[in-house]
């Protein structure tokens, strides 16, 4: 705990104990130097119902041109079949115009397929809410890890610094030596 502490001190500039969550995690994980990224989408879709899955595929095809294409075809295939096709037949036709069938067939098709399409939608902003956040633990984690290297940068230069200094003295006195030699 001293080393969470230590490092959420001298990285984030507050203690261990007065960080959120996140920034708790993500400390944790730079002091144990234990990855923090991972495939999010393979731990969303574990956690998905049968339920989930069926509004899913319902949105995913709802949102089609497949859809659009296919229900233009339907639209086009009973309007001619009730005003062309069964009128030359001498048939009654089952919904003539003005398609009181229809319009009640396309009203509870609109009234169950939106729904779905919003849990759908909701589900997939649940899933963008959990990326973002990861992304942020990720990218502070990064942050946390160059500052770390940044330090030990630093330490090393200094620490050259001082070697290079204590070769330039002790050559500045083996010159002394040889200049009082030669004179």
């Amino acid at each position: 705990m001293k080393k969470h502490d230590d490092i959420a001190r001298r990285l984030l500039g507050q203690p261990y104990a007065a960080l959120d969550e996140q920034s708790k995690k993500v400390t944790r994980h730079v002091a144990g130097r234990r990855h923090i990224a991972k495939n999010t989408a393979l731990a969303q879709d574990e956690k998905i119902s049968a339920g989930q899955r069926a509004a899913d595929a319902v949105a995913r095809f709802g949102g089609s041109w497949t859809f659009i294409l296919l229900f233009g075809v339907v639209l086009v295939v009973w309007v001619g079949m009730n005003s062309v096709l069964l009128a030359r037949l001498g048939e009654p036709s089952f919904d003539p115009y003005p398609y009181i069938l229809l319009n009640l067939v396309l009203s509870m098709l609109a009234a169950i397929q939106a729904p779905i399409m919003l849990m759908s939608q909701n589900r997939q902003a649940e899933k963008d809410r959990y990326n973002a956040e990861h992304d942020y633990e990720v990218n502070l984690k990064a942050e946390l890890e160059i500052m770390l290297l940044h330090e030990k940068v630093d330490l090393l230069r200094e620490g050259q610094w001082g070697e290079l200094l204590a070769i330039q003295k002790e050559q500045l006195r083996l010159l002394g030596s040889l200049i009082e030699r030669q004179n």
